[in-house]
């Protein structure tokens, strides 16, 4: 690889050029569901195998007009079902497209994320601790460890370090495979299904086939009722024909029409497409969801634990100021480095990897170059000989340096300015003065790191590395305050999860005073105290769950203090969403009922254990997604209530002429046009239904609470009971003056397909006024009017559909008849919404 290459990566048109060469970087996979096996699984549906069966018949009985009538709707009810699948898998695409494997590259000499699919051979990687590696290649700088274990079956992490030749096997990558230690810049090499993981068609995407916990419930809940109506029809059927001495031709056709009237395929409809459209919808705020269940757990969320770093705050770290004895540098106001702050600066920087990950150490770096530019302590080509990590045991970090003295070597050290004083092994006096600095600082809502430098001599050249830190010695150096000022939106968006019952955890590493300082700011109060992380581990579960009802700040973090956390709250009946970016956050992001990875500062890792990214790593869009998960169920619920109201009349007014003996009503083409104005009006207007104002003002859903609840499903039966009486109510009525046959099912029919626009209207939500109607505007109420005025004009002004739908013509009196129906439909729903909205009024002054 060419120097240029090397500094700059590839050109953008370059880039272009090998991605119209080699194809997208995407490995063997499943497909989306194709036109043919959508159109098969409708042939399978029962309504369509009735609408086949009613027609067959009605050929049988010489009934041409109805029948091919009947069969054009098949073709119909196809055409909605592709509409449908069609809307809900481009929704399902877009959120693969996002959720898929993303790569930082260098390109044009700049680092961009890019989608995996479009790294090309030939790119340069940049690879951190956490990253999916995305092709296959060989490193060119850096040491890291990976995850082999997909290809290998080996647990052990194998280590990779650089080699420009490209001879070494230590230097190769593999893609999909995972880095758990260190960072590197790699040339990739293989994409797609030339990589290693494509050869035995292995494929990393995520599906979006898990079924949620309301999807299973309604599978049951429809399987029960499919049950229910065909005994029901088979009843029916003997009724009819051993009884009602029909033909069996017909005995078979009312039940057919009975068996299309009970069943509710819409359940099945409004759960899927509601909860994929839902995580579409939910995706243009910045949160992607990789589970759709995660979709109906939004709503049920009680407490809400969020880093403070980049999810609270900006993630811009500044250096803000430095604290050195007893003199300070602030660098709003100071521009100018005097001496006594070099030392300091410089092995902030040594302490420091070159190309640094952690945004405080960017910051290190990009403040000791502007400051300390043209001066003899800057290091560039500093490569330490060995490093100590951060631990937790030792809140610290050092760096082994050689000097010019082949024995001597240079210690450079950063980290919690406790465990750096520690190290130093300062008198009481000294460490007392450095913690009050430290407590300035934070209470300025700084963040602060001790340095400390040191010297250590090998005595022969077969001596080892010493153990610890511990085991040299150090000089304490100064603070470094940073600054992460808040994200603007955070104290708002705090309090709308406040007002909505939620309680915000904010989780940090931070110094305590530092974490109260930001949690002010945010809205958070910190008059209960703050929980330590050495406390989550000395604490039991009972004191822990205590203490936690009473504070909402977590200080000194480290990331398997989270697991316990979300252990806890669970065990104190919380639903618990919970925020994660690194490799050691994956067990708590899989434990939370709701895990949160970021999607620019979080590792793959992270990503992939979580139910939901954030985009933006921004805590206001948890809260907009919260927000639509319950505006998703709120819609689920009006759906759900509507789907059951508008059954029951259908099921009554074909049920009861047949065991009465009366004329019949409903025809399987009567409930084919019906199904024209059901289908649309669950799966597409009350998905586009706002979110209530008082939205966010409510407490969360309980975690037991169901559209299939009795309550619901009561208020759902009331309304279409109340409409079957009326209709049935006007059937007798008209037949006792003496109406035609015709006449009345016209009447009966009209009436029940206006009043489905009632009904709509009633269950968008049980407490609406006429000030809420016209402010929660659904511009799809619009087109559901004209769909109903459409099918009404047609079967009303059309002879030869009146003439199927076994009308009579139009006459005054019948329209004045459904009118009157209409009305008194109209009545009973209003009585309903009244009482009901007067009862919660009630229950909520009690």
């Amino acid at each position: 690889m060419s120097e240029k290459v090397k500094n700059i990566g590839l050109s953008s048109a370059e880039a272009e050029l090998r991605l119209k060469k080699y194809g997208p970087n995407i490995s063997a996979q499943s497909s989306p569901k194709s036109l043919l096996s959508i159109i098969i699984g409708v042939l399978g549906e029962p309504m369509f195998l009735m609408l086949l069966s009613a027609g067959g018949i009605y050929l049988l009985l010489g009934d041409l007009a109805e029948a091919l009538f009947l069969l054009v709707f098949v073709f119909v009810v196809i055409g909605i079902t592709l509409i449908q699948a069609h809307k809900t898998e481009r929704a399902l695409e877009s959120l693969r497209d996002l959720s898929a494997p993303r790569a930082l590259v260098i390109r044009d000499g700049k680092e961009i994320r890019i989608a995996g699919q479009k790294v090309v051979p030939g790119d340069l990687l940049v690879l951190h601790e956490g990253d999916r590696i995305a092709a296959d290649g060989r490193l060119v700088e850096g040491q890291i460890f990976v995850d082999e274990s997909l290809l290998t079956g080996e647990s052990i992490p194998l280590g990779k370090t650089a080699d420009t030749d490209g001879e070494s096997k230590t230097s190769k990558i593999f893609a999909s495979t995972v880095i758990t230690k260190g960072c590197a810049t790699a040339i990739a090499e293989l994409t797609g299904n030339d990589t290693a993981v494509g050869q035995i068609g292995k494929s990393l995407l995520t599906t979006y086939d898990t079924a949620s916990g309301l999807q299973i419930s309604s599978r049951i809940i429809v399987k029960n009722l499919v049950m229910i109506a065909f005994a029901t029809v088979f009843v029916l059927v003997l009724v009819n024909w051993l009884l009602n001495q029909h033909s069996f031709l017909q005995s078979i056709l009312s039940g057919i029409t009975l068996a299309m009237a009970i069943l509710p395929e819409e359940i099945t409809v409004i759960l899927t497409v509601f909860l994929a459209l839902g995580a579409w919808r939910i995706s243009k705020i910045n949160v992607l969801t990789r589970d759709i269940a995660a979709v109906e757990a939004l709503g049920t969320i009680t407490v809400l634990a969020a880093d403070k770093t980049g999810t609270l705050t900006q993630n811009s770290m500044q250096v803000a100021e430095l604290s050195v004895d007893d003199a300070s540098f602030i660098s709003s106001s100071q521009k100018k480095l005097e001496e006594k702050f070099h030392s300091l600066v410089e092995f902030a920087m040594l302490a420091t990897p070159a190309n640094p990950f952690d945004p405080m150490e960017k910051a290190i770096h990009s403040f000791g170059r502007e400051l300390l530019s043209g001066t003899e302590h800057i290091h560039d080509n500093s490569i330490p000989d060995f490093e100590y990590e951060l631990c937790a045991e030792i809140l610290a970090m050092t760096r082994v340096l050689s000097t010019s003295d082949p024995s001597l070597y240079m210690l450079a050290t950063k980290g919690a300015p406790e465990a750096v004083a520690d190290l130093c092994h300062l008198p009481k006096d000294e460490l007392e003065d450095i913690e009050q600095r430290v407590e300035a600082m934070a209470q300025r809502g700084l963040r602060v790191l001790g340095v400390a430098r040191g010297e250590w001599r090998k005595k022969d050249q077969d001596q080892n590395w010493p153990k610890s830190q511990h085991d040299f010695d150090f000089t304490f150096l100064g603070l470094i305050g940073f600054i992460d000022p808040l994200r603007e939106e955070v104290p708002k968006a705090v309090k709308t999860c406040q007002d909505a019952g939620i309680k915000v955890l904010m989780l940090t590493g931070d110094h305590p005073m530092t974490a109260g300082a930001i949690a002010a700011q945010a809205g958070l109060s910190k008059d209960s105290g703050i929980i330590l992380g050495d406390e989550i581990e000395t604490l039991d579960d009972d004191t822990l769950k205590e203490r936690l009802k009473e504070t909402a700040i977590c200080a000194r973090m480290r990331p398997e203090h989270k697991l316990r956390l979300v252990q806890v709250l669970q065990d104190s009946g919380e639903i618990v969403a919970m925020t994660g970016d690194g490799v050691n956050d994956a067990p708590a992001l899989k434990a939370s009922n709701v895990g949160i990875a970021m999607g620019q500062r979080g590792t793959d890792v992270a990503r992939e254990s979580a139910s939901l990214v954030l985009l933006d790593d921004s805590f206001a869009s948890i809260t907009d997604a919260v927000a639509q998960g319950r505006r998703i169920y709120d819609n689920i619920t009006k759906a759900t209530r509507f789907a059951f109201a508008v059954h029951l009349p259908i099921i009554m007014l074909t049920l009861l002429p047949a065991l009465l003996q009366w004329p019949i009503l409903l025809m399987p083409a009567h409930i084919v046009l019906l199904q024209l104005l059901i289908d649309p009006a669950c799966s597409i207007v009350f998905e586009s239904e706002p979110a209530a104002a008082d939205i966010m003002k409510r407490p969360p859903r309980r975690i037991g609470e169901s559209p299939f609840s009795i309550k619901n499903v009561k208020h759902a039966l009331m309304q279409g009971g109340g409409i079957a009486f009326i209709l049935m109510a006007g059937d007798a009525l008209l037949q006792q003056m003496q109406w035609n046959d015709a006449a009345i099912r016209m009447s009966i029919f009209i009436s029940f397909v206006l009043t489905l626009f009632f009904l709509i209207l009633a269950n968008r939500t049980l407490t609406y006024t006429v000030k809420s109607y016209a402010r929660e505007h659904n511009p799809w109420m619009i087109f559901m009017f004209g769909g109903v005025a459409l099918i009404l004009a047609s079967i009303i002004f059309i002879p030869a559909l009146r003439e199927i739908m076994r009308f009579s013509p139009i006459e005054a009196s019948i329209l004045l008849a459904a009118l009157f129906l209409f009305l008194s439909n109209g009545a009973w729903l209003f009585l309903l919404h009244f009482s009901n909205s007067l009862g919660l009024k009630n229950t909520k002054g009690d």
